[in-house]
């Protein structure tokens, strides 16, 4: 879990840096300072540009 990169909801593929994506997740409730890419790792599912793309 800690240390890995995160991988497309749909295909598998590593995200790598500066690469366009999409994040699927809920809106969060609180209000506060938090680190952005952690909470989109923990609370959110990568779409690759390429699956999106798709439109299966």
């Amino acid at each position: 879990m800690f240390g890995e990169n995160p991988k497309c909801g749909k295909c598998g593929k590593e995200i790598k840096g500066d690469e366009v994506v999409l994040v699927k997740m809920h809106y969060p409730k609180r209000k506060g300072m938090t680190e952005i890419k952690t909470y989109k790792k923990n609370e959110g599912s990568f779409i690759c540009e390429a699956c999106f793309d798709k439109k299966i």
